[in-house]
Order: structure tokens, then C-alpha cells, then sequence
């Protein structure tokens, strides 16, 4: 796969707002690691390589396990995620695809059995954020598999 543009080399403002957004959501309280998981997911849905390939090395970093990785396509079908896991799963799912889901009340209710109101919007944020580099990454066709996590 040939990349198209670099969008790194255009106004910043925009990817300023984007890593601002990032900035947001690595403090904003949900579990670091199960949130490279959430994003990892979308990807999967979107059929991101780059951000699938960037996302599981995260994870990794992170200290997921492979098991999970590897299941996470087949999450519904697995014991490997607990209930609350699973909610935000579903929930990253369904505004993923929220022009087939359109994101129906039966699931916010279930999500809102396992988080605030606050962490329903974080995790809507994570959803957007992630949406927003696959769009860029695969229309602009960001080449997978020279990523290197940041040094800790």
C-alpha cells in the first residue's frame, strides 16, 4: 500500500485539537489499558490497519494480555471480558457504526448500569476520537507497521 498524503505536513490546527482530544481522554479516568482495547475494536469495525497495528501494540505496552487480543474480534462469544467490559464494548460499537445503530436506549440503559454519566460521555470521546484517526488514516492511507509506542 502506497500512502497518499501526509496529513502531519499541513495545518496543525486540526491535529492540534485532535492530540488535545488524546490529552483529554488519557486523563479523564477510564482504564488506560482497556481503553487501547476500545480503540483497537472501532478499528477492527472500520478496518483501520494502521490504527489496528498501533492499537494492539499499545495494548501490549500496556499490559493486555494476547488472549484478549486475539478474541476481541469475538468478544460476545468469550468469558475474557467482564460485564462492565463488556457494556463499554458495546457501547464503542454502537457509535462506530451509528448509522446502522443509531445507538438504541436499551443499550445506554445497560451502559449506564456499569458507568456514570460521565464516563458514558468519556466514552463517547474515545468513540470519536478513534472514529476520527481511522477516517484520516485510511483515506489518506497511513502505511501500518513501523509504529513505535512512545518511551514510558
Amino acid at each position: 500500500m502506497e500512502p497518499r498524503l501526509d496529513y502531519r505536513k499541513f495545518n496543525h490546527e486540526p491535529l492540534n485539537a485532535l492530540l488535545a482530544l488524546e490529552k483529554y481522554i488519557t486523563g479523564c479516568g477510564l482504564d488506560h489499558k482497556f481503553v487501547h482495547v476500545l480503540k483497537l475494536r472501532a478499528s477492527q469495525l472500520n478496518g483501520c490497519a494502521f490504527c489496528i497495528d498501533m492499537h494492539s501494540i499499545d495494548a501490549r505496552v500496556a499490559g493486555e494480555t494476547e488472549q484478549r487480543l486475539y478474541a476481541l474480534n469475538a468478544w460476545r462469544e468469550t468469558p475474557f471480558f467482564d460485564e462492565r467490559e463488556r457494556a463499554a464494548l458495546a457501547w464503542i460499537e454502537a457509535v462506530t457504526l451509528v448509522s446502522d445503530t443509531h445507538v438504541p436506549d436499551s443499550l445506554y440503559d445497560e451502559t449506564r448500569r456499569h458507568f456514570t454519566d460521565q464516563d458514558i460521555v468519556d466514552l463517547t470521546y474515545v468513540a470519536v476520537a478513534i472514529n476520527g484517526w481511522n477516517r484520516l488514516a485510511i483515506a489518506l492511507r497511513s502505511v501500518p507497521g513501523a509504529y513505535r509506542p512512545p518511551s514510558r
